[in-house]
């Protein structure tokens, strides 16, 4: 019943990021009518911005795997493309993989293209996040996205989590408004000492604030991380509290990514210059401080239709609320 729900509001809603490229073209037909002139000189100013930000993302797209990543382990589940720029994990029932950045960073904008392992995925998760050290040690910090496999025919889940000094338990599920498995779709995290906001599409779907007059002692500034993403075994958990296996007769199961994008501040030893100074970059400006009014919107769509478990309504696994619950993400 809940899929069934959720469909039936996907089809009367779109998210505002794509009702509003619908409404730009539909404005853009009905001012044909205007003097050639007028249209001659948009059409020059739309085709230099469009070689503009052609050239760059031809730029940005050719950099390889080697520049930003590394194997962590099992290299030979790993594969690209013949041109470099898609890469594959492959789980078996020997082994998962995964990768990670060459760089730390603290404070940016961190966004990933992935695909997801389609059909009987149940068992199975990929996941994307960030973390501040290789392994996971008892005093990390951590910022996730799980994407927990289903039986055929039902829906992704998708799990974020906030970790900070090693303590975690600030899960959130959501449904996803697509199929992940068909094609290529952003997972975006926008860090900054204001707040970490969890983006899917450019539409946000969970927001981590550390503001107001109480300050969130949970919230994870001071570490820098790592991106990492993996693909691996949790069918003791991932699917339905555990009660579906992994099928390993489906195996291998793969996830694959590409436009890997990070504009933030790399880390150098001790302290490196762009984090005193960060409010020169977008991503800690103070518009990245808190959510626009087109995102409220989505988010708020979000919220009633597609989160199916949230931590911070959980009373009887916090009869006492953690503090930064009562953090509005509104503000």
């Amino acid at each position: 019943m809940i899929t069934s729900s959720v469909q039936i509001r996907i089809l009367v809603y779109l998210p505002l990021k794509i009702q509003q490229r619908s409404e730009i073209s539909s404005s853009s037909s009905k001012n044909n009518t205007m003097g050639q002139q007028n249209g001659e000189r948009v059409l020059l100013i739309a085709l230099l911005i469009s070689a503009f930000y052609s050239s760059s993302e031809a730029a940005d797209s050719q950099t390889s795997f080697e520049d930003n990543f590394s194997i962590m382990w099992s290299e030979d589940h790993f594969k690209t493309s013949e041109d470099g720029l898609t890469w594959y994990l492959s789980l078996d029932k020997e082994t998962g993989c995964g990768f990670q950045t060459k760089q730390r960073y603290r404070f940016g904008w961190f966004s990933m293209k992935l695909k997801l392992v389609g059909g009987d995925s149940a068992g199975v998760v990929t996941a994307y996040y960030m973390c501040s050290e290789n392994g996971a040690g008892p005093e990390r910090d951590e910022l996730d996205f799980e994407f927990l496999g289903n039986r055929t025919g039902q829906p992704y889940l998708i799990q974020t989590n906030v970790y900070k000094n090693g303590v975690g338990g600030r899960e959130m599920r959501h449904m996803l408004w697509f199929d992940p498995t068909e094609e290529f779709h952003s997972y975006s995290i926008l860090w900054n000492n204001h707040q970490i906001v969890f983006f899917v599409d450019e539409v946000p779907i969970r927001v981590f604030k550390n503001n107001g007059d109480e300050k969130n002692d949970f919230f994870p500034n001071e570490k820098p991380m790592f991106l990492f993403s993996s693909i691996w075994n949790a069918d003791e958990w991932a699917t339905r509290g555990g009660l579906e296996k992994t099928d390993w007769k489906r195996a291998p199961f793969v996830s694959s990514y590409k436009d890997f994008s990070v504009e933030g501040c790399q880390w150098e030893d001790p302290y490196p210059a762009c984090v005193s100074s960060t409010t020169k970059n977008w991503w800690d400006q103070y518009k990245a401080w808190h959510l626009s009014d087109s995102q409220k919107m989505d988010y708020a769509w979000v919220q009633r239709n597609l989160v199916i478990y949230d931590y911070c309504k959980d009373n009887e696994r916090y009869p006492k609320l953690p503090g930064e619950c009562s953090l509005s993400p509104w503000e």
